[in-house]
């Protein structure tokens, strides 16, 4: 029997991930570190007294009070959901259904298949070889679909910092293709600016049409938890949470969320440690014979390897489990690690056929950036 479902879902792949079991685990840029015990307590206490038999608030109202709150934000232009990736698919129907997705490539998976999904017209730019942003072939990008005068805009996805190679494009450039497409959503996905110099949070409160993507799965270590928001002018955010499912943050969610941002001083000293951590093994992939890291303002590092396959399966044999990014636009042979605990990155060094970097100054880290294969 022939299912009644839309061809673009039947011709669509499944989403690319198959779950390996090894003892350490650097495959999913997830926290390396749980969240703390005594926050959990917290949690757990506020759960019981909870009344589980009424429904949540319909948009996560408290919620976004307290995101907003922390991230310096108008509570009316934060929309909170079930992971940062239902907020891409919603940006896409709000925007972009029977219109244009543009993006770089490689970037992150979703992008591009819930652009397919939906119906909208995909172009993907191809990063430069040394993983920036050209910005010039995006405005170009839009330019041509601008010539179409039966399209309608749409949605521009721009990583940063960039999954999965770790680049971060400047904030001036963004704010350059900031101004030049007014007629269309301009989605930042920030999933791992804690980890890097900067955000682009100023420039969003400037243009009424740039949306920041954040998760709670990445420097809070909420991943099991899943939730994600939306930062954006407040009749966007009107606009988005029409979309957005009723009732969608759950009590859990809610209550874990509320903590965490209550006490993030975990978080910044995470932060920091896998910063420090991020650094320690570039310096020490410096001296890899036949592999090159690129230089990485997230909480992992993209390398090159003559075989990403052969790579692969040399780490996982030795207990590794890192994730292949060979299939990607540009990025033969390449790898990617997540930054773990220390203990973790030195098995991953010393299954990697490296010795241990402990000390290292500022000048070895610039000299194992330059070393790389490609920079930022």
């Amino acid at each position: 029997m022939q299912l009644p479902i839309r061809p673009a879902i039947v011709s669509s792949p499944d989403y690319p991930f198959e779950r390996v079991s090894a003892p350490i685990k650097l495959d999913q840029n997830e926290s390396a570190e749980d969240f703390p015990e005594d926050l959990k307590s917290v949690v757990l206490q506020r759960l019981a007294a909870a009344q589980w038999h009424r429904y949540p608030d319909l948009h996560a109202e408290a919620l976004c009070d307290a995101i907003a709150g922390h991230d310096q934000w108008s509570a009316a232009g934060t929309v909170v959901a079930t992971g940062s990736n239902v907020l891409i698919a919603l940006l896409i129907q709000l925007a972009a259904l029977d219109g244009r997705v543009v993006t770089v490539k490689p970037n992150f998976a979703l992008y591009g298949l819930d652009a397919k999904l939906l119906g909208a017209k995909l172009s993907e730019v191809p990063l430069r070889e040394d993983f920036s942003v050209d910005f010039d072939a995006v405005i170009a990008a839009l330019e041509d679909s601008a010539q179409d005068a039966a399209a309608p805009a749409g949605v521009i996805y721009i990583p940063r910092p960039h999954a999965p190679t770790g680049s971060c494009c400047a904030i001036e450039d963004l704010e350059r293709l900031a101004r030049v497409s007014r007629k269309w959503l301009l989605v930042i996905d920030e999933a791992y600016h804690q980890f890097a110099e900067n955000s682009a949070a100023e420039l969003a409160k400037r243009f009424a049409h740039v949306v920041l993507l954040r998760t709670f799965s990445k420097a809070w270590g909420l991943a099991g938890i899943r939730v994600g928001y939306a930062l954006t002018s407040d009749e966007l955010a009107r606009q988005l949470r029409k979309l957005a499912p009723p009732f969608a943050a759950s009590v859990m969610q809610t209550v874990c969320a509320q903590v965490a941002l209550a006490n993030p001083g975990y978080m910044h000293e995470r932060v920091r440690r896998i910063v420090d951590e991020r650094e320690r093994i570039a310096a020490a992939l410096a001296d890899h014979p036949s592999w090159a890291v690129a230089s990485s303002h997230a909480n992992f590092l993209l390398i090159r390897t003559p075989d990403a396959q052969e790579a692969f399966d040399d780490l996982l044999a030795q207990g590794v489990l890192v994730r292949r990014q060979d299939s990607h636009f540009g990025l033969a042979g390449c790898i990617r690690v997540t930054v773990g605990t220390r203990s973790e990155n030195d098995a991953f060094l010393k299954a990697a056929g490296l010795g241990l970097v402990d000390d290292f100054q500022p000048q070895d880290i610039a000299a194992a950036r330059r070393g790389g294969a490609h920079g930022s």
